[in-house]
């Protein structure tokens, strides 16, 4: 059994690919190869062990389903892991698996390593639509069309600078999203209680091996700190809120009374089961259908800041769960507005329908245009 008719719809492939099950235990199972490693290198632990850890790191294909199963029951993934690990190394060397580290260790450091391949997979939607969109400002900054507050005609405005918001709402809310995950997607390693107990006192030198292994930035412990999470989570929120302002505005403009601006035929998308004449907006759904999701994920990632001492109960376990989702929602929303993007449709006479007669005043929309744009290779 799998979740795909209700996660495929909301998601790309290659992020349901980036958060499955396989790819959490391969992280994991890095880590511990890592972290052997790297305490061989500091003369910790026999070289021997470490690669003896490490071949059965490469080797070990835990069921997910039945780790699963052990991991309701532990609470955490990492301890029935740790424990197939030790299984399948030499016995002289099983006191040394997960030397030092702690499950929490394992999973904050795996999800990071999600986080920042998930950011990657992002960029290339959150590219292609700013680059449409940076496009189609430009070619209709001198298109008439009709301004509109509280839904009720307005003012005349420019084409392009209703385009051009669009862009700057999704390109600011990318920079803020972005430098959040550089900044929090790091590595953890604390053990027990975030001291670095037993690495006979190179502790550092150890966390700055293994994060050069796993190619994550090195940190110090952040186990009870969990506003990197939080941080991470709510501007991916806000980003996927400001693609919901555009596939807003495009479903409103979509309407039959309307008819302004219309998605991109593309097979398969936007038909109807029972009334084939309809052409849905349905890229603009799946957005909205996001936008309408991520507030209430962000919210838990907030609520599970105040951490109870050194480690908390509950709090931490939340943020993996909630980050997938969030990521995955992300993909969704950034994938189907990137189509829309850059296949919209405009029927300028439509457009030209709604005006006023008489000539429109524009005002300062071209400067406007090019300061909500900015210069694209710099985003």
């Amino acid at each position: 059994m799998t979740d795909l008719l209700r996660q495929r719809p909301q998601a790309t492939q290659a992020m349901l690919d980036n958060w499955s099950d396989h790819s959490l235990i391969s992280h994991a199972l890095r880590f511990e190869s890592a972290l052997a490693q790297a305490q061989a290198a500091e003369s910790i632990i026999d070289q021997s062990a470490a690669n003896a850890i490490a071949a059965a790191c490469d080797t070990l294909q835990p069921d997910p389903a039945g780790l699963a199963e052990q991991a309701a029951l532990a609470g955490t993934l990492a301890i029935p892991l740790v424990e197939m690990l030790r299984d399948k190394v030499p016995t002289a060397h099983r006191p040394l698996v997960h030397r030092g580290a702690t499950s929490q260790d394992v999973v904050d450091t795996a999800t990071m390593i999600q986080v920042h391949r998930g950011t990657a997979l992002l960029n290339t939607d959150a590219d292609r639509v700013l680059r449409a969109l940076a496009v189609l400002a430009r070619q209709y900054a001198a298109t008439p069309a009709m301004g509109r507050t509280l839904l009720q005609d307005a003012i005349p405005i420019s084409l392009g600078l209703r385009i051009a918001q669009w862009h700057a709402g999704i390109a600011g809310a990318w920079a803020d999203f972005a430098r959040y995950s550089e900044k929090y997607a790091v590595l953890q390693f604390g053990g027990a209680a975030g001291t670095r107990v037993g690495q006979e006192g190179k502790g550092s030198a150890v966390a700055a091996r293994i994060a050069e292994m796993l190619g994550l930035p090195d940190s110090a412990p952040w186990h009870a700190r969990r506003c990197g999470p939080a941080a991470i989570g709510s501007s991916l929120a806000i980003l996927v809120g400001t693609v919901g302002k555009m596939a807003r505005d495009i479903s409103l403009l979509s309407q039959n009374g309307i008819g302004e601006m219309c998605e991109p035929a593309i097979e398969g998308r936007g038909g109807s089961s029972a009334m084939p004449h309809k052409r849905n907006p349905t890229g603009s759904q799946v957005a909205l259908s996001a936008a309408l999701r991520v507030p209430g994920l962000a919210a838990t990632l907030i609520s599970g800041q105040p951490a109870e001492q050194e480690r908390s109960i509950g709090g931490w376990q939340a943020d993996g769960p909630v980050l997938a989702e969030l990521f995955l929602l992300a993909s969704g929303a950034l994938s189907a507005i990137a189509d829309v993007a850059e296949g919209l449709q405009v029927d300028l006479d439509s457009v030209s329908n709604a005006l006023p007669d008489g000539d429109a005043d524009l005002g300062e929309s071209a400067d406007l245009i090019e300061t909500l744009l900015g210069t694209i290779e710099d985003r």
